[in-house]
């Protein structure tokens, strides 16, 4: 399937998918966009029983399977390399401690979320992020709206991208990071600080959200939790 890179959500790697030599298999095609790290090599290269994660941090090569969740992934690398780094060190440090279990575990959990589901806004307008943290949709995405044509909204996960490429619906909902995640800890990772953001609701990323009537599906833009009584 080859993506309709004039859709909004694909804006920050449009001239690198511009760049892609047509009729390659995908690791070919992501190595022919630079010679920086990681090189991207075939996905049976991965040893039998090494983590996948573990495998990239050693080799400093990326497993690349003929899809596009990979070239997404690819395209990804290509963009974003030091966070993409940064994940990995963080996945590849825990597996040399802590060995591969049959669970993640807190932090890998929450490191896999964010490469999948991940958005990144580095510097939201506080009415807009106040709007986001309280999960008041009308004033986030109606009340706001204007605020939205300065601000950078960036998809990061290649997994929601790959969705938004083949099956766009209103649920789709991106895990964004608010800031600059790069800069936290492990232990600010394993808390998953992150906020919930229907990414269809963005203005001017999906037509029917041009209607304020969108923004009524309570079972998409869910109001905040209610905590029990008695609970902190």
């Amino acid at each position: 399937m080859t993506p309709d890179w004039r859709q909004p959500w694909f804006a920050p790697l449009r001239e690198l998918a511009a760049r892609l030599p047509a009729d390659r298999a995908v690791a070919e095609a992501l190595n022919a966009l630079g010679d920086s790290p990681p090189r991207f090599v075939p996905a049976d290269t991965l040893p039998l029983g090494e983590a996948y994660e573990a495998f990239i941090a050693r080799a400093g090569t990326v497993p690349t399977r003929d899809n596009l969740h990979d070239l997404l992934n690819g395209l990804i690398w290509r963009h974003r390399p030091d966070l993409k780094q940064r994940l990995n060190a963080l996945h590849a440090r825990h597996i040399a401690t802590h060995g591969v279990g049959p669970t993640r575990g807190a932090l890998r959990d929450a490191l896999t979320l964010f490469d999948e589901h991940g958005a990144l806004w580095p510097d939201p307008p506080p009415p807009l992020a106040k709007a986001l943290a309280a999960r008041d949709w009308h004033t986030l995405f109606v009340t706001h709206r204007a605020l939205w044509r300065d601000t950078r909204f960036e998809v990061f996960g290649h997994a929601l991208l790959e969705q938004l490429a083949s099956a766009p619906r209103k649920a789709l909902t991106a895990h964004v990071a608010l800031g600059d995640p790069i800069t936290w800890s492990a232990e600010q990772w394993a808390a998953k600080p992150f906020l919930p953001l229907p990414v269809l609701g963005i203005p001017g990323w999906w037509p029917a959200s041009e209607n304020p009537a969108f923004y009524g599906d309570s079972k998409v833009f869910r109001p905040p939790r209610l905590k029990a009584a008695g609970s902190p």
